[in-house]
């Protein structure tokens, strides 16, 4: 029997950045160029094979508010590690990748900061189906395995609630 853990994921970033995208393109493989932006949250899952675990992601997509998204980001950041919980897991999405000609943050300043904050960072593109499934598959891998104490008698898991949140934004 396999063990199944809920990873909560809250997405954070400004408008128009593609955090909704990003979900629908990890969920349900599509792409819609005309998405209209989140009004208060949004809410989807989807499990995944995680060495002998599943990884039920339960996604939380938020409406961003904002246009300034490296700015912003730090400030999520900044939130998330003073006020989140301590095992939290912090992933920044580079998406649109795919406008290269058009990016404002470069990918060295989004590598250092990433290094800083300790932190996974993957340039995405919701558009073309670039590196989404790796972004989710890197936050399930930094979720420590189940201690083999969680075990019962007849072989199958304890399954509790651990919580994993990734603060997410795109360059």
């Amino acid at each position: 029997m396999m063990a199944i853990r809920e990873l909560k994921v809250c997405l954070l970033g400004d408008t128009g950045v593609g955090k909704s995208s990003i979900v629908c393109r990890f969920v349900q493989d599509t792409f819609d160029l005309n998405t209209l932006p989140t009004i208060g949250a949004s809410f989807m899952t989807k499990t995944v094979s995680c060495g002998n675990e599943l990884h039920k992601f339960l996604i939380w997509d938020t409406a961003g508010q904002e246009r300034e998204s490296f700015y912003t980001l730090k400030k999520w950041v900044k939130e998330l590690k003073e006020h989140g919980p301590e095992n939290i897991v912090v992933a920044i999405a580079g998406n649109k990748c795919d406008l290269s000609d058009m990016r404002e943050v470069t990918v060295k300043d989004a590598q250092e900061y990433v290094k800083f904050i300790n932190a996974i960072f993957v340039e995405t593109s919701a558009k073309n189906a670039i590196n989404v499934g790796e972004l989710f598959e890197r936050i399930s891998q930094q979720i420590p395995p189940l201690d083999p104490s969680q075990h019962n008698n007849n072989g199958a898991f304890k399954v509790g609630r651990h919580k994993v949140q990734s603060g997410r934004r795109c360059c």
